[in-house]
C-alpha cells in the first residue's frame, strides 16, 4: 500500500487512527496496541502476504536474543558477546541473501568464467530498514543502554507502519519510550494539525514535483540513446530533484502519519541542497541514516582517534558499505566511493584551514552530488558515462528562436534546434528546473514550516497542497526507496 494512493490517504489511514483512538477511548490500551500492529503487518502484506512471516521471524528472534543478552545477572558477559555476534552475523546475512544472493553469483560467474544459476530472489520490503534497526537494538543491548521493554511495544517499534517500508531509521531509544507513554493514547489536536499539515507539504512533493521530474530522468536515462550538452543536465537535474523531493516526500508523509499516533519520528532531512561542503550534505541528508553508520560502523572502526590515515581509510570503509548497502551494484558501490572520497578530500581541506567563497563552496558540492547521483541512478556504467559525456562533451544545442541573434555562434559548432527532443520536451522543463532550486535553496523545508507553529494560513496552504496533490492521484508510483 503506497502512501500516496486512494486506499491509504481515503481508506485505511482514517479507519486505523479512529479504530486505535476509540479502543484507547474504552480503556484497551493493550488491545490498541495489538490492533495497531495488525494494522501494520496488514499494510505491510499489502504488496505480498509472502513477506510477512520474514519479518515476524526477525522480530521474534531479535527480541528474544536482546532479552537474553541485556539480562544483568543470568548470563556473562562472554555469552552476552558470543549471543551479540550471532545476532548480527543472523542479521547480515538476512539482508545478504536477499539483497545480495545474485550479485554475488554473477559476480562469481564472470571471474570464474562459470554460469552459476541466478536466484532471482524477491527483495522483501523495508529489509534494509528493520534489520539496521534490530541491529542497533541488539548492540546497544550488549552496552546495557536498553530497558526492559516488552514485547508488545518491541514488536511495535519494528513494524509500526508510517516507518516500516523506508524510513526514517528510528532508534529504539527514542521509539518505545512514546509508545509506553499513557497521554499518547489520547487524541492530540496540535499533533493532528502538524501532522495533517506536514504530511500534505510530502504528498505534494511526491505527486507534483518528483514524479514530473521521473518523466525527464527517464527519458534520459532509459530512452534517448545520445544526448546533448543541454539534454544530459536536464537529465541529471532532474534526478537530483526527482530523489530529493522524492525522498523527503516520503518522509514527511511519514512523519505526519506517525503525529496523528502522538508519535514523533526524527527529522530525516535538513535542506541538504543549501550544503556548502561534503560533509554538511551528509548532516543535512538522510540524517537517520548518517547518525547510524557514525554510531554504528565508523565510531566502532576507531573514528579518529587513531591517527590520520587511520580516520581516512574509516571513513571510506563506511561510504564504501553505504554505497553497497543503498544497493546490489557496481555503480552503487562507486557512489558510496565517491562521497568517501570527497570527505577525505574535504577533511584534508580543512586540515589547511583555506576558507573557500560561500557561493563557490555550494556550487562545488551541489554539483559533486548532482554527478554522484548519476551512478546512483544508471543502470549500469554504459548508461552513467552516456550522461556524463552528453554534460560535458555532448553537442551544443540552442533554441531555434536564438539563431538570428546568436547565429555567428554556429561557426563554433553550435547548432540550433530541438535542444530537448530527446527528452520530449522544451522550456518548460528549464523553468521547473530553475523553481526547483530556488524552492531547495530559498525557502523554509517542510520540518521548519511545521515548529515554527502552525495557524488558519498555513492550514489552509496546506490544505490547498493536499487537494491539488489528490486530484493527480490517478499518476500513482512507487517511492525511490522501496527498492533499498
Amino acid at each position: 500500500m503506497l502512501f500516496n494512493s486512494f486506499e491509504y490517504i481515503f481508506l485505511f489511514l482514517p479507519v486505523v487512527f479512529f479504530l486505535y483512538f476509540l479502543i484507547n477511548r474504552l480503556r484497551y490500551a493493550t488491545v490498541a496496541k495489538l490492533f495497531l500492529i495488525g494494522a501494520s503487518l496488514f499494510f505491510y502484506s499489502w504488496w505480498n502476504p509472502v513477506y510477512l512471516p520474514i519479518i515476524l521471524l526477525s522480530v521474534f528472534f531479535n527480541f528474544a536474543v536482546g532479552s537474553l543478552i541485556s539480562r544483568k545477572s543470568t548470563v556473562s558477559q562472554r555469552v552476552k558477546k558470543a549471543l551479540l555476534l550471532i545476532g548480527v552475523t543472523a542479521n547480515l546475512a538476512m539482508l545478504g541473501y536477499f539483497k545480495y544472493s545474485d550479485f554475488f553469483l554473477e559476480n562469481i560467474n564472470i571471474a570464474l568464467d562459470t554460469s552459476y544459476p541466478l536466484l532471482h530472489l524477491a527483495l522483501p520490503l523495508g529489509i534494509s530498514f528493520f534489520t539496521f534497526q534490530q541491529i542497533t537494538y541488539l548492540v546497544d543491548s550488549y552496552k546495557g543502554k536498553t530497558e526492559e521493554y516488552s514485547f508488545l511495544n518491541y514488536t511495535l517499534f519494528v513494524t509500526f507502519f508510517p516507518q516500516l517500508i523506508a524510513g526514517p531509521i528510528v532508534h529504539h531509544k527514542e521509539m518505545l519510550p512514546q509508545f509506553a507513554l499513557k497521554s499518547n493514547l489520547i487524541v492530540n489536536h496540535k499533533n493532528i494539525a502538524m501532522g495533517l499539515f506536514i504530511f500534505s507539504i510530502g504528498l505534494f512533493k511526491k505527486v507534483m514535483i518528483a514524479d514530473r521530474f521521473a518523466v525527464w530522468a527517464t527519458r534520459g536515462f532509459d530512452v534517448a540513446e545520445n544526448l546533448n550538452m543541454l539534454e544530459a543536465w536536464v537529465t541529471s537535474l532532474s534526478y537530483t530533484f526527482q530523489l530529493y523531493f522524492d525522498f523527503s516526500g516520503y518522509t514527511d508523509m511519514a512523519i505526519g502519519a506517525a503525529l496523528l499516533f502522538n508519535i514523533r519520528l526524527p527529522i530525516n532531512f535538513d535542506s541538504p541542497y543549501k550544503a556548502r561542503n561534503i560533509r554538511d550534505f551528509w548532516r543535512r541528508w538522510h540524517m537517520t541514516l548518517t547518525r547510524f553508520l557514525k554510531d554504528y560502523l565508523y565510531i566502532p572502526l576507531g573514528g579518529n582517534r587513531h591517527g590520520r590515515y587511520r580516520t581516512y581509510l574509516n571513513i571510506f570503509i563506511v561510504f564504501f558499505l553505504a554505497g553497497i548497502w543503498h544497493g546490489a551494484g557496481w555503480t552503487f558501490i562507486f557512489w558510496g566511493t565517491l562521497h568517501g572520497l570527497a570527505l577525505i578530500i574535504h577533511r584534508i581541506w580543512s586540515a589547511f584551514a583555506i576558507r573557500m567563497p560561500t557561493v563557490l563552496a555550494w556550487f562545488l558540492t551541489f554539483n559533486f552530488v548532482n554527478i554522484a547521483w548519476i551512478f546512483f541512478r544508471a543502470k549500469d556504467f554504459d548508461d552513467a558515462l552516456k550522461v556524463l559525456n552528453g554534460m560535458f562533451f555532448g553537442k551544443i544545442v540552442l533554441p531555434a528562436a536564438l539563431s538570428q541573434k546568436l547565429g555567428f555562434l554556429k561557426e563554433s559548432g553550435v547548432e540550433f534546434g530541438s535542444y530537448l527532443g530527446a527528452l520530449g520536451t522544451g522550456a518548460s522543463t528549464v523553468a521547473y528546473l530553475l523553481a526547483a532550486l530556488g524552492a531547495v535553496l530559498l525557502t523554509k523545508n517542510s520540518t521548519q514550516l511545521m515548529n515554527s507553529g502552525i495557524g488558519y494560513v498555513k492550514m489552509t496552504y496546506a490544505s490547498l497542497l493536499f487537494l491539488a496533490a489528490a486530484l493527480s492521484l490517478n499518476r500513482i508510483s512507487e517511492f525511490i526507496y522501496f527498492n533499498f
